[in-house]
Order: C-alpha cells, then structure tokens, then sequence
C-alpha cells in the first residue's frame, strides 16, 4: 500500500489571483470563439442569413466581453498594485507656512 500523499498547500490569494489571470489571458480567445459561432451556423431554410438575430447576438457578447474583463480588471488591479505608503509630512517654518526649498512638486 501507498503512503499517503502529503497535500501542498497553496495560499488562497495568489492561487486566485493566478486563476483570475489565467482567466483574463483565455478572455480573448472565448470571445473569438463566441464572434465566430454565428458564421458556423449554417441555415438550409433560407439563402440569406438572419442578419438582426446575428447582429443582436455580436452587441450581446461584445457588451458581456467588455463587463467581465472590466471585473477582472478590478479584481487584477486590487492585487496587482502596491500597497499605498503613506508621505512623510512636510516641514513646518517657524511662521506656520511650509519651507519653499523642502516643498515638493508633487502635493499642489
């Protein structure tokens, strides 16, 4: 009899966040699928296609394609971005108003 397997543990964070951009690599290629089912539908009924079903459907999943990768993107952005550190405050002249010299360009 086997020894049983010893289990590796993956932290749930980044096994999402590594699921979740595995999903948005795939997102293009399920789109084209989906864009390309409408012209592998063939129809023997009628010569000409049923172009305002077709159309409706192509707004369909171009209007879902656009709002998952826009929850992805969330989701991707919250991991993805360092977290926030927080700026030295500035020095005090002796009248209450800051120093001109230790000012920095990037507070307005």
């Amino acid at each position: 009899m086997k020894p049983p397997r010893k289990v590796q543990f993956v932290a749930r964070e980044s096994y999402r966040m590594r699921r979740l951009m595995d999903a948005a690599r795939f997102l293009p290629i399920f789109g084209f699928v989906l864009v390309l089912l409408p012209l592998m539908r063939t129809s023997t009924d009628t010569e000409v296609p049923p172009t305002a079903v077709e159309s409706t459907y192509l707004f369909i999943v171009w209007f879902c394609l656009v709002l998952v990768a826009f929850v992805m993107s969330l989701g991707l952005r919250r991991a993805l971005d360092p977290p926030k550190q927080a700026q030295p405050p500035l020095p005090q002249r002796r009248n209450g108003g800051t120093d001109p010299e230790t000012q920095r360009d990037d507070v307005l």
